[in-house]
């Protein structure tokens, strides 16, 4: 017996006792007013979210906005929501996305518990559009919100039975980008964008592109 058999018999006979795995059946926390703890959560991240009904209420909003109306550089993805400077099909290299200032791409899914947004890059030919413009603005249903997020991966569920079915790239995104150092600094937009605005519209005709 060679000294690898001896260690590899002591680590069998020094394995925990194997135990199941935890169930993940509730209950999970769950809100009485999920747009007003969405709302909460993502403004203590540093985002701004509205409550919005049709189409014509977001492009009005986002005529309040001055990173919007001072911008010169627009992408968006949303059919009939912003003024579209800039075809990202005509695109090759993702890095002459650099100096996009808004970027205005669907959400489809949102959670009250920490403000996340599920998006997913479908027919997005760049998926660093979300990570190099200057201001990123996700629009979504009002109605497509869960509380936690369990909830959140059962509807992203990857099974026949699931809400979104098959996918590519996709993520959770919470506010704007930030970090902060040992001194205890916070800085927006470090490592991408410096603002986050979601807008949630209470009609079908909000976050397919």
């Amino acid at each position: 017996m060679t000294s690898r058999d001896d260690i590899l018999r002591l680590v069998r006979e020094s394995s925990p006792e194997r135990v199941d795995l935890p169930t993940l059946d509730g209950p999970w926390i769950e809100y009485g007013d999920p747009r007003a703890q969405f709302t909460a959560c993502m403004e203590a991240v540093g985002g701004r979210v509205a409550f919005l009904r049709g189409l014509d209420e977001v492009n009005a909003e986002m005529g309040k906005r001055p990173e919007y109306t001072d911008a010169v550089k627009v992408v968006s993805t949303v059919s009939g929501v912003g003024r579209s400077a800039v075809d990202c099909d005509l695109i090759q290299d993702p890095h002459e996305l650099e100096d996009i200032d808004v970027a205005i791409l669907p959400g489809k899914l949102a959670v009250a518990e920490n403000a996340a947004v599920w998006v997913q890059a479908e027919g997005l030919k760049h998926r660093a559009l979300y990570f190099i413009c200057q201001h990123l603005v996700l629009i979504l249903p009002a109605n497509r919100m869960v509380d936690n997020m369990h909830q959140a991966y059962e509807e992203l569920d990857a099974s026949s039975s699931g809400a979104f079915g098959r996918r590519g790239f996709g993520l959770f995104i919470s506010g704007p980008s930030k970090t902060a150092d040992i001194e205890q600094s916070l800085v927006i937009g470090a490592h991408g964008p410096r603002s986050l605005s979601v807008f949630f519209v209470d009609d079908d005709s909000s976050s397919e592109p």
